[in-house]
């Protein structure tokens, strides 16, 4: 089957022929009066945190619009003090709009042909009742159509699974030509990947109950790593976990659920993790009791075994089961943490060794011409921000979302974690181009990329990355340990 055939990718494609955006649009819509100076139009687009603001006529219809870059130009041009302007002088007027009821595809369309980032939503009498960005538009579709309900809950075994798995890398690469950033394909990617390890419980489970019987207790079936994260790209293998609410005799069923689950997932095209970090292990499946006793001991040995498994486990994420047992093993996980920081420290250890690949003559360091932006870049990310949110009893698991936390509590200057934002998205976008160019060459993807494909531009650019980054896991390795 070629690639454009999969269902999977046409219902994307369908997505802005089935949907209204009444149902998409960003509402309640923020609001201005056309004579309030232009610095409450930057106080309210960082207090609801979007990009542009309408002016309303008397009767509730859009008569003009202000955007962040308008702001950005004044002052360019005048200063400071030309936010003291008033908002009327510099909206655009008039404001190019779309009807609740019209189709997706009407708002993709005029955006294109007016160049516009931002349309106002009327309702049929006029009146402005919301707002679609070109940014939010490519976010729902991705979002929506990659719920992938139909596809992935329909499947009957490996196959079918297989089948959504084989279109990642075409969907990325359209997501990607659509200008979707990095992280925000990563966690579509993401999702199809939670998604499926959740289908392959069901099939497991449902495979035993004719032998095996019903589960004999509650359970939880977790994915651990970047697909907790929300952060997988396209060379993903398993790293999953169980936790249950039973004892000792029950083992044995929920081995066999563990084996069944990688089995499938294996032949799905999710292969078997080479670190056995899979909840067919006995080490990664475990009673909320056992899974204390086993953090406990990462946090009395933390040998580097330990403090691997460490890393993976804390950014879980429940797929399957009963979520509240999950929530118990964070809780449990988290307060377990907060007694003994002693573990934190050793997470933070090894940030002290982090170095830039960048050569004695100042050029990046390279091996067989390509340079493993993972380890030196996205994974220092990840540990150092992991280590502070856990020092801080944070729960959350994406990386920005752990950044954003730090920078409100002050723990990481705001200037610190924008250089971290775009060096995270810079590196992903380098590794999923990477895999996305070797799988079409028939190479497995990896995490390696070519030096010799990269502009003088984007090597500068990942120069200064790798350069912030190790400033960032020293200053927090020096921090914690």
């Amino acid at each position: 089957m070629k690639l454009g055939d999969d269902p999977v990718l046409r219902r994307l494609d369908a997505f802005p022929y089935r949907h209204r955006l009444g149902e998409v649009m960003s509402q309640p819509l923020v609001t201005i009066a056309a004579e309030k100076p232009l610095a409450d139009v930057a106080r309210l687009l960082a207090e609801h945190r979007i990009s542009a603001l309408v002016v309303l006529d008397q009767d509730g219809r859009p008569g003009g619009i202000v955007t962040e870059r308008d702001l950005t130009r004044v002052v360019a041009a005048e200063g400071l003090g030309g936010l003291a302007a008033p908002v009327g002088r510099i909206m655009s007027s008039p404001v190019a709009t779309v009807r609740v009821d019209d189709f997706v595809y009407v708002a993709i369309g005029r955006l294109a042909r007016l160049g516009h980032r931002h349309l106002v939503v009327v309702a049929p009498d006029g009146r402005a009742i919301g707002m679609v960005t070109a940014r939010s538009l490519l976010r729902q579709r991705a979002a929506t159509a990659l719920a992938l309900g139909d596809e992935i809950d329909a499947a009957v075994g490996a196959t079918d699974l297989a089948r959504v798995q084989r279109g990642l890398a075409g969907l990325a690469r359209g997501l990607m030509d659509e200008g979707l950033p990095a992280p925000e394909i990563a966690q579509v990617v993401s999702a199809v990947l939670r998604d499926l390890t959740r289908r392959a419980t069901e099939l497991a489970v449902a495979g035993m109950a004719a032998s095996l019987g019903p589960p004999p207790t509650q359970y939880s079936i977790l994915v651990l790593g970047s697909g907790g994260r929300g952060e997988s790209l396209l060379a993903a293998d398993q790293d999953n976990a169980l936790v249950h609410a039973g004892g000792k005799a029950d083992d044995p069923w929920f081995a066999e659920l563990g084996r069944r689950l990688a089995d499938t997932l294996d032949g799905a095209g999710i292969p078997y993790c080479k670190g056995g970090v899979m909840a067919r292990e006995p080490a990664w499946r475990h009673t909320l009791p056992g899974w204390e006793a086993v953090i406990g001991r990462w946090v009395a040995a933390a040998s580097p075994k330990d403090v691997l498994a460490a890393d993976i486990f804390f950014d879980f994420q429940a797929v399957s089961g009963d979520p509240s047992l999950a929530e118990r093993l964070r809780e449990m996980a988290l307060a377990q943490v907060k007694a003994s920081p002693m573990l934190v420290r050793f997470l933070a250890a090894d940030l002290a060794t982090v170095r830039a690949p960048i050569g004695f003559f100042g050029g990046l360091r390279a091996q067989d011409g390509r340079i493993d932006v993972k380890r030196s870049g996205l994974f220092p990310i990840v540990a150092a921000t992991r280590a502070l949110a856990l020092a801080q009893g944070s729960g959350v698991t994406p990386t920005l979302e752990r950044l954003r936390l730090l920078v409100e509590a002050g723990h990481v200057p705001e200037a610190d974690a924008e250089r971290l934002r775009e060096a995270h998205a810079l590196f992903m976008a380098v590794v999923i181009e990477q895999q996305m160019r070797d799988m079409g060459a028939g190479l497995t993807p990896g995490n390696r990329v070519e030096l010799s494909r990269l502009d003088a531009g984007r090597r500068r650019r990942l120069k200064a990355a790798f350069k912030n980054v190790e400033a960032f896991a020293q200053a927090v390795a020096g921090h914690i340990v």
